[in-house]
């Protein structure tokens, strides 16, 4: 069974940085793509950044230029850089390996960010 646990977030300033970070059990890691998702209360969860397992990356619009997705697969562990943080950042960012079919997929519990103008 695939656990994920996020971890990193807190409060920063707008225009600040915080470091995400999701440590993958229970899987081949190298071998899985690798997905953060935000959640805002009352908005459905929105792809912020995937990289793949052969490390193709791509990013939201709202992103983009701000946020770094990376993996280290000797750690088993993903990364969300996000730097030039704005106040509509705040929400809950959760990793996530994609399963086969969408009732396989993996969830971690998420880590909450707050972004103060």
């Amino acid at each position: 069974q695939v656990q994920l646990v996020e971890s990193g977030g807190g409060s920063a300033q707008a225009g600040g940085s915080l470091r995400l970070s999701c440590i993958a059990s229970g899987s081949i890691f190298s071998k899985d793509d690798i997905r953060w998702y935000r959640q805002v209360p009352g908005k459905q969860r929105e792809l912020v950044a995937t990289i793949t397992y052969a490390g193709t990356i791509t990013y939201d619009d709202s992103v983009k230029g701000r946020f770094t997705i990376s993996r280290d697969n000797a750690k088993n562990t993903a990364y969300l850089q996000m730097n030039s943080l704005q106040p509509e950042d705040t929400g809950f960012y959760y990793c996530m390996i994609p399963g086969p079919y969408p009732e396989y997929d993996s969830w971690g519990l998420g880590t909450h960010v707050t972004v103060s103008s």
